[in-house]
């Protein structure tokens, strides 16, 4: 597990773009990893904590002091897998 979060800069996308990246990205990742993801979409503050629940990664919140909208979660030993296509769905 990293000391320091890893920092996994989202931009403008959309969160369904976003999620299909970050789920690619977390399963590089050791369980309990926290991760900071920034995010410009206005959804992400909604989306994001609803695919953790899914996924069974744990969703932190918000990282405060950000210069930019940065969300927080740590990465499942056992993430629950979604569908290639619709990361919002179970597999």
């Amino acid at each position: 597990m990293s000391a320091e979060p890893v920092v996994i800069d989202g931009g403008d996308r959309s969160c369904v773009r976003l999620l299909l990246e970050l789920r690619a990205h977390l399963a590089e990742l050791a369980p309990g990893t926290v991760v900071h993801l920034m995010a410009a979409d206005p959804a992400a503050p909604l989306d994001l904590p609803a695919w953790c629940h899914l996924t069974g990664h744990v969703y932190l919140g918000p990282v405060a002091q950000a210069p930019t909208p940065t969300y927080a979660l740590r990465v499942s030993a056992d993430p629950r897998p979604t569908s290639p296509e619709s990361p919002w769905r179970p597999r």
